[in-house]
């Protein structure tokens, strides 16, 4: 319409030019000026009667996607990495040093608590047992005739308190020579499965190096370290979720243990929590550990990216019904704590308004929307 009131004035313009020629121009610049008016007021005119403003949005709607907010529980996490620990986890090496002589088990193996794994050679103590034995045997049979003599008055007392005292001797240095030939053995302190078996026949043993690795698997924990910024939010019997990146899979648990101490190298501390099932979990199996440390129930939430923010702090499109309409309101928010790309609203959204999700950025607020 604007179009059209501009080409008739300037047709009259130019028919007023051509006839007029040497005219009193005077009279032209009036004519025009009165016919400019005339043109603002129709414009005028036209915009009222289809309802818009100078310098406003258009009044066509933009078509958006709404979700309408309802209470939901939110949650917060710490994440920080852990890894699968056995709580039973033992490496059995031999206690004196000498020739492995047997090993006794393979990789794969189960095993009971006091099995004998490996042996290292003990024929030297062995044959000491057997000589002590002789003569325990010997001073076993001097000392119960000496008893029986002295039972009937026959003999000294000293003859009868030296056979006693020969024979306890003895029996106290064969029990020392077989709590010796026992620490030739690599026994099995718990149950088990062997894991490694780093020894071999005729190698040299030695205390605290090379031995065999024993791993209980039915009862296995997630270790991990926490900064000490969350000492106060870190608490035993904590909600956990466990994530397995190589297995794609989570599972909950709770801090079976926290650490009272702070690491001085790393500043942190230690956290434990235990693993419900011993499905596919192996020890040093990388994890994500979880650890809640905030929820909220029937709290009001948006997603991190329909949050915008202005000069005057952050806020949110919402779609709201005027005069009949459907339009785009501009409602200021106030955001909490944000986790996984949610935010929790602490004020500015009520249950039943309804976020513009898809669209909220070609959109400005007063304008008619549509979804």
């Amino acid at each position: 319409m604007k179009k059209l009131l501009l080409i008739s004035a300037m047709v009259s313009f130019l028919a007023a030019c051509s006839h007029s020629g040497a005219g009193d121009k005077q009279a032209e610049l009036d004519s025009l000026k009165k016919q400019r008016q005339e043109i603002d007021d129709r414009i005028k005119k036209l915009e009222s009667e289809i309802g818009t403003k100078p310098g406003t949005a258009s009044e066509k709607a933009q078509l958006v996607a709404v979700a309408e907010v309802q209470p939901t529980l939110f949650e917060h996490y710490i994440e920080i990495q852990g890894k699968v620990d056995a709580e039973e986890n033992v490496t059995v090496t031999p206690q004196m040093p000498g020739t492995i002589e047997k090993v006794n088990v393979v990789v794969g193996q189960n095993v009971k608590k006091g099995q004998v794994l490996a042996q290292v050679d003990g024929a030297t103590i062995q044959a000491q047992i057997d000589a002590l034995e002789k003569n325990l045997e010997l001073a076993t049979t001097l000392y119960e005739k000496q008893k029986s003599l002295w039972e009937q008055n026959i003999g000294t007392e000293v003859q009868y308190l030296q056979s006693k005292n020969q024979k306890e001797s003895l029996e106290k240095q064969l029990n020392t020579l077989k709590q010796q030939f026992e620490l030739t053995k690599l026994i099995s302190p718990i149950n088990g499965v062997v894991d490694a078996v780093d020894v071999k026949v005729g190698q040299m043993g030695s205390p605290g190096l090379a031995g065999i690795r024993v791993v209980n698997s039915s009862n296995l924990k997630v270790k991990g370290e926490v900064s000490e910024n969350y000492s106060l939010q870190v608490h035993e019997g904590d909600k956990v979720v466990i994530l397995f990146p190589d297995l794609n899979k989570e599972v909950e648990s709770k801090i079976s243990y926290s650490s009272k101490v702070i690491n001085p190298q790393s500043r942190s501390f230690t956290i434990e929590a235990k693993l419900p099932g011993q499905e596919g979990y192996k020890p040093n199996m990388i994890a994500v550990v979880k650890i809640l440390d905030y929820e909220k129930k029937d709290a009001m939430v948006a997603e991190v990216n329909h949050i915008q923010k202005s000069g005057d702090g952050q806020y949110i499109y919402v779609a709201a019904e005027e005069n009949g309409r459907n339009i785009a309101r501009r409602q200021p928010v106030t955001v909490g704590k944000i986790y996984g790309g949610i935010a929790e609203i602490t004020s500015g959204l009520k249950a039943g308004d309804k976020v513009i999700t898809v669209g909220y950025q070609d959109i400005v607020a007063g304008q008619p929307v549509q979804y």
